[in-house]
């Protein structure tokens, strides 16, 4: 269940929110490694660094990241080795953190840690905002699995 930035109440889980958590947890079905899951992960977190800086600005996203961990943080105890000492988005730290799991577990940690931005998001600046921006990262972020033979 996904808390809101400011309470314990749970917030809307969206379809849209959905997309990508779901499609990780496919990959890892399908006999993705956890190395392959993680780069999805982590090559998404550059599309979205890349796409919401003229909205919210790079602290603004580096916040959403962290706060989004730290929603999670109870499911994925593991990932709370990750946090720093300020708020700011380590790519480096979580890809080491992922890669680490079985790749099931980095799918559903690392999907919920997008889904829980996607729906922080979407409450500070609305769904259709959040499409526009997210939208492309979310369709675009597997594509370079798409030929790819992941039951290596």
């Amino acid at each position: 269940m996904k808390l809101d930035r400011t309470s314990d109440q749970p917030f809307m889980e969206t379809q849209e929110s959905r997309k990508l958590a779901v499609t990780l947890q496919y990959l890892a079905a399908q006999g993705a490694d956890s190395a392959q899951i993680t780069e999805a992960i982590v090559s998404t977190w550059v599309v979205v660094e890349a796409a919401l800086p003229p909205v919210i600005g790079k602290k603004g996203i580096a916040a959403l990241y962290t706060r989004s961990l730290y929603l999670i943080r109870a499911r994925y105890p593991w990932l709370s080795a990750i946090f720093g000492s300020d708020a700011s988005m380590d790519l480096p730290r979580l890809r080491a953190a992922l890669v680490q799991q079985e790749s099931s577990k980095a799918a559903a940690a690392g999907g919920a840690h997008l889904q829980t931005l996607y729906e922080l998001l979407d409450s500070l600046i609305g769904p259709s905002l959040t499409g526009q921006l997210l939208g492309s990262a979310w369709d675009n972020s597997f594509v370079a699995f798409a030929g790819k033979d992941i039951s290596q």
